[in-house]
């Protein structure tokens, strides 16, 4: 077993098999078989498997995100004062290119997540919800200097294109699908700077 914390290390572990065999046919008996965490161990800090589930898309979640905010703060710091308010929002794209081209692209772990939960009052399809919510008001709160109308609709056609290219990914394999949707995005933008 590694040097980190138990719980660490379980959630590593549970994380690591979520993505390779999926949520459901990941059984509490293998995460600790590979874990090496004895099952008292792994309930004393998740009374259920979905509680450990929902931990870990938790995590997911803020990593994802402060990956996203340090792609958006390194263009700002690049482009200073010249740093086009509608233009940063496609710095998503390039953050989900290198994702996907990385070794740590299984698909998103939200979409699967509320294809294997699929009932809308499941605790794990309303958090997959939640994290996609948050991705549409970080952008929409990108989009400065328009209409809230207008705000609200160029946001859900980018969502549409940065979930578009993410299964496009991993459905099809297609590496460059990222960079495909951020010619689309650019295209939606263009009328609007």
């Amino acid at each position: 077993m590694s040097k980190q914390p138990r719980k660490e290390f379980l959630l590593e572990t549970a994380y690591r098999l979520f993505n390779e065999q999926g949520y459901h046919a990941t059984g509490i008996d293998m995460i600790l078989a590979a874990s090496g965490v004895s099952k008292a161990t792994l309930y004393k800090y998740f009374r259920t498997k979905d509680e450990l589930i929902l931990e870990v898309l938790r995590r997911r979640h803020d990593e994802f995100d402060a990956v996203v905010d340090s792609y958006i703060q390194n263009y700002l710091n690049n482009n200073g004062e010249g740093a086009s308010a509608h233009r940063v929002v496609l710095v998503i794209f390039d953050a989900l290119n290198d994702w996907i081209n990385s070794e740590q692209f299984f698909g998103c772990n939200f979409i699967n997540a509320s294809a294997e939960y699929g009932a809308k009052d499941d605790p794990i399809h309303r958090f997959a919800a939640v994290h996609k919510e948050s991705l549409r008001d970080k952008v929409k709160t990108l989009l400065t200097g328009l209409k809230n109308s207008q705000r609200e609709m160029l946001a859900d056609q980018l969502l549409m294109l940065i979930d578009g290219a993410i299964v496009a990914a991993q459905v099809r394999g297609d590496s460059k699908s990222a960079l495909t949707a951020k010619k689309a995005a650019t295209a939606l933008i263009a009328p609007y700077t």
